[in-house]
């Protein structure tokens, strides 16, 4: 009988070791959220998001707030003014929602994520690659549009709360703040953004707009830049700490599991028995 135990304790330790050794730690550059002021902590299906983030409803990392927030003016978000220059024309104002929604919301950014030197994230996104139509079509919808300044992350004058031009600066055309579509896509949030010349359906950049009925396309995207990533020999040390880390959970079961059924089958002998 206590023969038996063991036997089927023995079976059971080799097949959890298998299982520990070809099951695969999670990924820890995708499907993940970034450490920032509105993000959730994981990302996950939202039942309703407002206008131009829907598309990330089965999957997001903004609520259903975040995203209704994202279309206002001046909403309590950032208390950020798009109109500092002027009313920005609604066929412009798009892009801006579409580049906040994707921000809030997308979980399919993990291969971008940095650290953030500010005090209201301690996270933020740089060098993402953009796909060429996002970042030119952007640029073209807005180079009627006039502003103060070139980078938008910083430099503002917030006196009144909200964001105003600084002092002594003139309001000028897109075009001559932002030259070129790379200039705007780049240059506007601190290098956020990365423009290149790939195109939508690639798999080799991040599309702002897409159509959910066909899928993220987003998500083939982060998983091979994440590969890339993993295989930069200047990543490899860090990544494979990260995944380490992840899968360290695993072994530590087998060996509770394995003490559990080994006590099982000594007890059918009795300690007296060793």
């Amino acid at each position: 009988m206590g023969l038996a135990v063991e036997m089927r304790a023995g079976q059971v330790l080799l097949v959890l070791l298998a299982a520990s050794v070809v099951m695969p730690a999670k990924d820890p550059l995708l499907n993940v959220c970034m450490d920032a002021k509105h993000h959730k902590t994981k990302p996950g299906p939202e039942g309703m998001l407002h206008g131009q983030c829907a598309p990330w409803k089965d999957n997001a990392c903004c609520t259903a707030n975040t995203s209704s927030e994202a279309h206002k003016d001046q909403s309590y978000l950032y208390n950020f003014n798009w109109n500092h220059c002027g009313v920005m024309p609604p066929k412009c104002k798009r892009h801006f929602i579409q580049d906040t929604c994707l921000y809030e919301c997308s979980p399919n950014l993990g291969p971008w994520i940095d650290q953030a030197d500010s005090s209201w994230r301690r996270e933020r996104i740089l060098h993402v690659p953009l796909c060429k139509e996002d970042c030119e079509e952007w640029w073209e919808d807005c180079k009627d549009y006039v502003t103060c300044k070139e980078n938008w992350h910083k430099g503002w004058n917030w006196a009144t709360g909200t964001n105003r031009c600084p002092w002594g600066s003139m309001c000028r055309p897109f075009t001559q703040v932002f030259p070129r579509p790379k200039d705007l896509c780049e240059k506007i949030w601190s290098n956020s953004y990365k423009y290149t010349t790939e195109r939508r359906g690639s798999g080799r950049c991040i599309q702002m707009w897409f159509d959910p009925t066909q899928g993220n396309p987003n998500v083939v995207v982060a998983k091979y830049y994440a590969w890339k990533k993993r295989s930069s020999p200047a990543r490899m040390e860090d990544v494979t700490a990260e995944t380490g880390r992840a899968a360290c959970a695993v072994p530590w079961l087998v060996l509770l599991l394995a003490l559990v059924l080994l006590t099982a089958g000594w007890g059918s002998y009795g300690w007296r028995s060793l």
